[in-house]
């Protein structure tokens, strides 16, 4: 089922769109000449990891997410602080990387855990998609350079402890056959942590065609209409913070801040959440506009102080 947009105001939309493309404007071109640049850009991954968390109603403290990457963490961590930490090694992974490779074909699939099978959205049909050969990227993000030789091991003994649970359950015993309907799903089958039944691949495919319907609009108009929709259709069902970072690389992508990526959970928390959930999709664009607009100003704020 494909989204459906719906009408765009320009009479109410030109003024929000104007304030936030010029706030992006003067954050970028502040940094680009900024001798603090570096410790900024630090700064701002880690303030937006606590604000996922925050979003969802959970606090993690900024000082305990610097131990935590640190490896010095004076008490255990908990849930909350380690999803922050998958969030902030996401960014850096992200940033890392050139401006177009997070919504390339193989920064899409290794960011959302895909496999090469997943249907190419609409805009996508043209490319050569069949063959293509992506590595599995766990979703913890165990693939760090830092936790390789501790990643292996654990690797090693995963691998021991799934073949030896396969044969205590006599999925691998003679006679049986392999079932292929689940086969190459990313995600564990657990019924109690999943709905069998969301279909991440369509999801995402839907969101894809988003992005091609949304070519030809302004960048900024068009990130605040991708987090909408990324909103509206509940593209994944534990990873929902990765939409913001989507449309934070796609603004980069496009020249709007290329020095950084931008805060966009940062700047959604001022936005009350009666606005990002309100009924109406133009109350809720402009709830997402105005975001972007409180992330640029939160940028430009943190970098002069």
């Amino acid at each position: 089922m494909a989204y459906d947009i719906g009408l765009l105001s320009l009479d109410i939309l030109i003024a929000p769109v104007a304030k936030a493309t010029e706030a992006l404007a003067r954050l970028d071109e502040r940094l680009a000449r900024s001798p603090v640049r570096d410790g900024f850009v630090e700064r701002q991954h880690f303030a937006d990891a606590a604000a996922v968390l925050w979003l969802e109603g959970e606090l993690v403290h900024l000082e305990d997410l610097v131990l935590h990457d640190a490896h010095m963490d004076i008490r255990t961590p908990t849930h909350e602080l380690t999803r922050a930490h998958a969030v902030l090694r996401t960014r850096r992974r992200i940033f890392s990387q050139k401006p177009d490779w997070a919504l390339s074909r193989d920064g899409f699939l290794a960011l959302t855990s895909r496999s090469a099978a997943m249907p190419a959205a609409a805009g996508q049909k043209n490319r050569e998609a069949e063959g293509a050969e992506t590595a599995f990227v766990e979703p913890d993000g165990r693939d760090d350079a830092e936790d390789d030789l501790l990643a292996e091991e654990f690797a090693e003994i995963d691998a021991v402890l799934a073949r030896s649970s396969k044969i205590l359950s006599g999925a691998d015993g003679p006679g049986r056959k392999e079932e292929t309907s689940r086969r190459d799903r990313p995600e564990p089958q657990n019924g109690l942590i999943y709905d069998l039944d969301w279909n991440e691949e369509e999801r995402l495919a839907e969101w894809q065609d988003v992005i091609f319907e949304t070519r030809d609009l302004p960048v900024v108009l068009r990130a605040a209409i991708l987090l909408g929709a990324w909103s509206d259709i509940e593209v994944l069902q534990h990873a929902t913070w990765l939409g913001p970072l989507f449309c934070a690389a796609l603004l980069r992508q496009e020249g709007f801040g290329p020095h950084l990526l931008a805060s966009l959970h940062l700047g959604a928390k001022n936005i009350p959440r009666e606005r990002r959930r309100a009924r109406t999709k133009n109350d809720r664009l402009l709830a997402w506009l105005d975001a972007i607009h409180d992330a640029a100003l939160a940028g430009l704020k943190e970098h002069d102080r």
